[in-house]
C-alpha cells in the first residue's frame, strides 16, 4: 500500500528475516524506498525458540524486489560492534547513504528473573538494548556527517512500559530502549535526525509463537493473572506495527521525535 513517498531514500532494518521486521521492510519498498535488511540468521543458544535462518532473510529480499525495491540482505549479529560497523559499511557502499534506520532485532528468552542465569541476562540486554545503541551510533553518526536529515524508529514494547513476568530480563531492556531513544532524540536533533520508538503488544509473529510455547505453566498463570489485555480485543498484526513506523519515518512525523508510540490496541490504558 503506497502512502508516503520514499522515493531516493535507503531504509536500514535490522530483525528483517521475518515477523515486524520483513513487514517492515515490505511497507518501505511499496512506499519507494531501496532496502538493507539485516539479520543474525542464527539461533544463539541463550534463546528459548527458534529464529530466523539465512534462507528467510534471503526471502525478506526477493519480496522487497519484487516490490520494485533495490535490496540488499546482510547477516550482521547488532550486539557485535565490529559486525554492526560492517554491515553499515556495505550499505554505504551499496547506496551511498541511509536515510532511515529501523532497530527492531530483538529477543526474548523465557525465564523467571530467579531462575535467570547470567549469560542469557547479558545476552538479552546486549541485542536488546545494546544492539540498538550500536545500530544508532553508526548510522546515526553517517546521517550527521551527510548532513541531511534522518529517521531512527527503535523497537521498545508495552513491556517498556509494564512488566511482562516471566521476561524480566526483556522488560528492563525495553524499558531501556524508550530511555535510550530520548537522548538520542536529543542529541540527534541539531542534525535535524528525528529519534521515536514503537511500543507494540504482543504482535502476532513466530517470535510471539516462541515465547507463549516456551513461557511455562506456572509463568502463563502469573502473566494471565497480572499482564495487560488488549481493549480492543485482538492481536496486533505486523502491518499494524509498520503503519506506526513508516509514518514516524516520514515526513508527515517530521516534528515529532523523543516519543514512544504504543501499537497496543489500548493494553497500555489499563
Amino acid at each position: 500500500m503506497t502512502i508516503y513517498d520514499f522515493d531516493g531514500r535507503v531504509a536500514f532494518v535490522t530483525g528483517a528475516a521475518r515477523g515486524q521486521g520483513r513487514s517492515h521492510v515490505l511497507r518501505f519498498a511499496e512506499n519507494g524506498a531501496d532496502i538493507v535488511a539485516a539479520d543474525i540468521c542464527e539461533t544463539p543458544e541463550e534463546s528459548t525458540y527458534e529464529l530466523s535462518g539465512e534462507e528467510e532473510l534471503a526471502e525478506t529480499v526477493t519480496m522487497a524486489e519484487e516490490r520494485g525495491a533495490t535490496a540488499l540482505g546482510v547477516q550482521m549479529d547488532v550486539s557485535d560492534a565490529n559486525d554492526v560497523e560492517r554491515g553499515v559499511d556495505r550499505a554505504l557502499d551499496e547506496f551511498g547513504r541511509i536515510d532511515v534506520l529501523v532497530n527492531n532485532a530483538g529477543v526474548a528468552p523465557v525465564s523467571g528473573l530467579l531462575d535467570l542465569d547470567e549469560e542469557t541476562w547479558d545476552a538479552t540486554l546486549d541485542v536488546n538494548l545494546k544492539g540498538m545503541w550500536l545500530c544508532a551510533k553508526h548510522v546515526g553518526q553517517h546521517m550527521a556527517d551527510r548532513g541531511e536529515g534522518g529517521s531512527i524508529v527503535n523497537t521498545s514494547s508495552t513491556a517498556g512500559y509494564v512488566s511482562s513476568p516471566g521476561l524480566g530480563h526483556y522488560t528492563a531492556a525495553k524499558h531501556g530502549v524508550l530511555g535510550l531513544t530520548k537522548t538520542l532524540a536529543m542529541e540527534l536533533a541539531q542534525y535535524d535526525v528525528t529519534v521515536n520508538a514503537v511500543c507494540p503488544s504482543a504482535v502476532d509473529t513466530p517470535m510471539t509463537g516462541g515465547i507463549v510455547d516456551s513461557i511455562g505453566e506456572e509463568m502463563a498463570e502469573i502473566a494471565e493473572q497480572s499482564g495487560p489485555d488488549n481493549v480492543l480485543g485482538e492481536i496486533v498484526e505486523p502491518e499494524d506495527v509498520s503503519a506506526a513506523v513508516l509514518w514516524l519515518a516520514s515526513d508527515d512525523a517530521r516534528f515529532v521525535t523523543g516519543i514512544g508510540l504504543p501499537v497496543a490496541a489500548g493494553a497500555t490504558a489499563i
